[in-house]
């Protein structure tokens, strides 16, 4: 059974989400941001979407195309995968975030909004979606759809969602999503991805606020 928090709108303070298009570079992001991190000598941990969870591993094959299954079940499977990432032992989000930790993932419950909704229907991926707690903040680091092909072209292997004509549907959803989220308190930043990677840092740094330790 998918946990329930306070309230659907519950936001989870030094809870920090990427999002974007696929080769918007929020993995780059990640990484960059982890870094900045510990030379401030702030306790923070990284972590993705799909996880490492045996769910998220089913999850991985789906999307390599070494298995399929049909879409609903892979928006109820990400749901699954989403619930284990929050609560799932030491490692859990909110493990993590009682600890004093920032904690920083590649994507959350906004890319099913974008992602399954593509064949599922946005209202009923909200409907498994809607009682997962909120990021204090979300960074959706924009690039245009032909700059994501453009940058993917380099990469081995092709996922399913990968193709220029659904990653333009998928942006709408994205846009879509936010819209949904406008009304909270999470705090939603739009960060041009076409900058140089250590200016979109620089730019989430300081919105983030952190006092070095």
């Amino acid at each position: 059974m998918i946990a329930t928090f306070k309230n659907r709108r519950e936001v989870l303070k030094n809870f920090v989400v990427f999002e974007g298009l696929d080769g918007a570079g929020t993995t780059t992001q990640l990484h960059l941001l982890e870094e900045k991190f510990r030379d401030s000598g702030v306790d923070c941990f990284i972590t993705c979407e799909p996880t490492e969870h045996p769910i998220g591993k089913i999850i991985r094959n789906v999307l390599e195309k070494s298995a399929q299954v049909d879409p609903y079940t892979l928006a109820y499977l990400f749901a699954a995968d989403r619930n284990e990432h929050l609560t799932s032992g030491d490692t859990g989000i909110l493990k993590k975030l009682d600890e004093g930790a920032y904690v920083v993932t590649d994507r959350y419950l906004f890319s099913s909004l974008a992602y399954q909704s593509l064949h599922c229907g946005f209202d009923f991926v909200y409907s498994l979606n809607r009682y997962f707690p909120l990021p204090e903040h979300l960074f959706f680091i924009d690039v245009p759809v032909e700059l994501c092909q453009e940058r993917m072209e380099g990469r081995g292997g092709r996922e399913i969602f990968d193709e220029s004509e659904a990653q333009a549907r998928i942006l709408q959803l994205y846009e879509q999503s936010m819209e949904k989220y406008r009304e909270t308190d999470m705090n939603i930043h739009r960060i041009d991805g076409r900058m140089k990677k250590e200016e979109i840092r620089e730019k989430i740094w300081t919105s983030l606020g952190v006092e070095s330790r």
